[in-house]
């Protein structure tokens, strides 16, 4: 690896949850790329007749909470859990409530995604999975 490259890397290692989705949309936007479309490495995907006329899909397992939008009268109480389910702090966590909708969080198992949805919810927060 690259000097370059090994420089970018430790860099990237001290971004935060908020700051990593920034580069994220900046890189995109960028190069017009999405970064949520899935890279296929290993091999074929099946695709066809199952047998029962139906395509064959591959079952998710890791999943995105997406934080639609926030009640403005609970926006306390959001922040509380968003700080609770990730590592930001208060003025990051601020900042991440003013620029919706955006990921939580990312490539998560069912379980963890359905947990954090539920907690936001509770405290007024519209939040999908996907």
């Amino acid at each position: 690896m690259s000097t370059t490259v090994e420089q970018i890397i430790d860099q990237l290692k001290t971004l935060t949850l908020l700051e990593s989705s920034e580069l994220v949309t900046l890189i995109e936007s960028t190069f017009g790329v999405d970064a949520s479309a899935s890279v296929n490495v290993g091999g074929a995907v099946a695709t066809g007749d199952n047998g029962n006329g139906e395509e064959a899909q591959a079952e998710k397992t890791t999943f995105d909470v997406m934080v639609e939008a926030i009640d403005s009268t609970k926006r306390v109480a959001v922040l509380k859990v968003i700080r609770k389910l990730t590592t930001l702090g208060l003025a990051d966590a601020k900042e991440f409530t003013t620029s919706l909708p955006k990921a939580l969080k990312e490539g998560v198992s069912k379980d963890e995604a359905e947990e954090a949805k539920t907690a936001l919810e509770e405290v007024g927060a519209t939040v999908t999975i996907s």
